[in-house]
């Protein structure tokens, strides 16, 4: 059995202290209001109008983020993530950047406001998405 000096004692005991007093790793935001979006087929409209800019057929609502870089290989950062709304800045090497806000309604109404750059070009659009129908096809 060792018998550790006073000195080795009292280092031990400061390094015990220290890790007990470090902070917990933060953990990544859950974007939870997303997962609460009903799964389907969404209508996206310019707000205050009528005419449908796209439609999409959701299963993850997370691609609403994106709508201006839908297929490319994005990293995230997210701003806010509230009960009703989450806030996202998203960069995607050679396509892009922006930030996007989804704020829910209900499960089956969005208001989301995007902008940023798509392929060299500024955007900025504040668009409603409305749950329509289930998807169909495979």
């Amino acid at each position: 059995m060792a018998i550790f000096s006073p000195f080795l004692r009292w280092i031990f005991a400061g390094a015990s202290l220290v890790l007990a007093s470090a902070p917990a790793p933060a953990q990544a935001p859950s974007l939870a209001m997303l997962d609460r979006l009903e799964k389907g087929r969404w209508q996206l409209s310019e707000r205050g109008t009528t005419e449908a800019l796209q439609s999409m057929c959701l299963g993850d609502a997370r691609r609403m983020i994106q709508i201006y870089h839908p297929r490319s290989n994005c990293s995230r950062y997210v701003i806010e993530d509230k009960p009703a709304s989450v806030t996202v800045h998203y960069t995607c090497p050679g396509a892009g950047h922006g930030r996007t806000t989804i704020r829910s309604e209900t499960n089956r109404l969005v208001q989301i406001d995007t902008q940023g750059i798509a392929n060299g070009k500024p955007f900025s659009q504040a668009i409603e998405a409305r749950r329509v129908a289930a998807c169909t096809g495979g």
